[in-house]
């Protein structure tokens, strides 16, 4: 776990006292854990001379990720009332998960923000008791493929107008995301360059003549 305990030692009046105090102290829930006990408590003699507390060693289990994501999402479906297929993919650097269902123009929202957002979240959710990071991209309906598909037909169209009119085009204000695919699209054209300017959220690409490009 980052920056986590993730075993501790504690001890009690009772067994149940003694995990209770590890589990605060490990900020973790219950059925995240496996606990062994070191001392049984006794009351010794006469109820006080020799007593001996609880004590155990609670340590946290090692969760997966993608089951994170997967139970975040899930909770985050029922809360809005809706009915969502999850599927993932894995891959060498990353996993997919693909959210099928009706109507579920609501998740993706415009340009994919609501979507962007969704994705930051479940990211957090799913790596916040991970010593290594996974990432995982979020999609609705295969959306984020059709975007891509449609923004390097955009890239191409506008490059080929700039090289028509030798006069630059700014597009409008996208994530990084989408401004990767921009530049991705048109880094092999030798006649024209693209770089990106403004500030986040509002930070745009610009397509320009290589001989003329800012």
């Amino acid at each position: 776990m980052s920056g986590k305990l993730n075993t501790v030692e504690t001890t009690g009046k009772t067994i149940d006292e003694a995990i209770e105090l590890a589990l605060a102290e490990l900020d973790v829930t219950r059925d995240r854990i496996d606990y062994e006990v070191l001392e049984v408590p006794s009351k010794g003699l006469f109820g006080f001379i020799g007593s001996k507390l609880a004590r155990v060693k609670v340590t946290v289990n090692a969760i997966d990720p993608v089951e994170e994501a997967i139970a975040f999402l899930t909770k985050v479906f029922e809360a809005m009332n809706i009915t969502v297929a999850i599927e993932k993919m894995t891959h060498d650097d990353h996993v997919v998960i693909n959210l099928r269902g009706d109507d579920l123009g609501v998740l993706i929202g415009k340009h994919g923000q609501t979507l962007d957002a969704l994705q930051y979240l479940t990211n957090l959710a799913a790596n916040r008791d991970t010593a290594e990071r996974s990432r995982i991209v979020l999609d609705v309906e295969d959306y984020r493929k059709r975007r891509a598909e449609t923004l390097s037909r955009l890239a191409m169209r506008l490059a080929d107008k700039v090289k028509r009119r030798g006069e630059k085009v700014v597009l409008e204000p996208m994530s990084p995301q989408e401004r990767k695919i921009i530049h991705m699209a048109l880094q092999n054209d030798y006649r024209v360059v693209t770089y990106s300017e403004g500030d986040e959220p509002y930070r745009k690409v610009v397509i320009a003549l290589k001989n003329n490009s800012k």
